[in-house]
């Protein structure tokens, strides 16, 4: 994620993906044009990286100039064009092709047709590196097309947010969501992990998505993801992960205006790590942090071997079952330690003492993210 003057944006599309765009682009007007010496024509200001990256690698003698319209205001497309600087060659009898870094409402492309209309070139042909179809509104034919994207404002590799982002060598895609703080809640069993979640989002005004929870939700009211979850565990099989991310999905579309979310008992596997990634992304928001109580399994099994005293849980007074619920959750969270700290996004806090020096300790960490 970057920040230009006050707004986000996200990564969209890589270096190497460009390189190779900017390759196809050129292999296919190469082969049409054989042994034509071709006019290519760069929209000034975005286009210079990519006409500069494309006629390195044309095979073939060329000519280059560039023309300056405008067009941008901040981050939307005006009705206004003006051409500001005009060809100074004659072009009469030459096949020229406009190279133009992104074609979307179509209004710079009338007025580049409008420019040629009066110059007797023998073939005129338009080449952009990206193509938003949402937003297009004229009838241009448009000969050649890098990549199409959706109708968002994206900045970098030439492209600017008034000024900035033009010397990115990437191109990232305005973030559209407010910012949120999402957080994977981890602790092993009688860590207090529920009783301290309760805190932070009452603290952080964040949404709190037991997994648990959610799977009785569905299931008790019979849900369509409840039923089809249901019909695996009836059989004794496990519910694949796809099924558990549409539930969560559900929720956070349900709290969409949520300042973020603390997920509690997923995920559990790298793949579900991954799931969850994506299913964050597709909101454009992300992961900020796992954060893990770490208690001592002797300190452990003594406070729940206290609260089975009232509990009624089985598995709560028996000090076997205790241990294996604790290295059951050790084996499982060391994959996701691993998983988190490669991105830097995973913390352990000592979860001893008072309720309320741990609330303290964990929003130190919240609060630095």
């Amino acid at each position: 994620m970057i920040k230009l003057h006050d707004l986000y944006f996200k990564p969209f599309v890589s270096e190497t993906e460009l390189d190779s765009t900017v390759q196809n682009l050129v292999d296919k007007i190469a082969n049409d044009l054989q042994d034509e010496v071709p006019v290519f024509v760069g929209i000034l200001n975005g286009s210079f990286m990519f006409v500069s990256d494309f006629v390195k690698k044309y095979p073939k003698p060329c000519e280059v100039t560039f023309i300056k319209l405008a067009s941008y205001e901040g981050v939307k497309s005006t009705e206004d064009i003006q051409r500001l600087i005009g060809l100074t060659q004659d072009l009469t009898g030459r096949h020229v092709v406009i190279l133009e870094d992104i074609i979307d409402s179509g209004n710079t492309l009338e007025e580049v047709h409008r420019i040629f209309e009066n110059e007797h070139v023998a073939s005129l042909k338009i080449a952009t590196l990206f193509y938003k179809p949402e937003a297009y509104k004229k009838d241009f034919k448009l000969h050649y097309v890098g990549l199409e994207i959706p109708n968002k404002f994206i900045v970098g590799y030439g492209l600017d947010y008034d000024g900035l982002g033009r010397d990115l060598p990437n191109v990232y895609q305005l973030k559209t969501t407010k910012h949120m703080t999402n957080l994977v809640l981890f602790g092993p069993p009688g860590a207090g992990k529920g009783t301290q979640a309760n805190f932070l989002k009452e603290k952080y005004n964040l949404v709190h998505i037991s997994t648990g929870d959610v799977f009785r939700f569905n299931i008790k009211n019979e849900t369509a993801l409840g039923m089809l979850a249901k019909s695996y565990m009836d059989k004794g099989e496990l519910v694949p992960d796809q099924v558990t991310i549409d539930m969560l999905n559900a929720e956070v579309e349900k709290n969409a205006d949520a300042n973020g979310f603390i997920f509690d008992g997923f995920p559990r596997t790298n793949a579900q790590a991954e799931a969850l990634d994506n299913l964050m992304q597709s909101k454009d928001s992300t992961i900020n942090a796992m954060i893990a109580l770490e208690v001592d399994d002797e300190v452990l099994v003594q406070r729940l071997l206290e609260r089975g005293k009232t509990s009624g849980r089985a598995d709560d007074a028996d000090e076997s079952i205790i241990r294996n619920r604790i290295t059951e959750y050790y084996n499982k969270t060391a994959i996701l330690k691993d998983y988190y700290s490669t991105q830097s996004k995973y913390f352990g806090v000592d979860g001893v003492g008072s309720i309320e020096d741990i609330t303290e300790r964990l929003s130190k960490v919240i609060d630095a993210l």
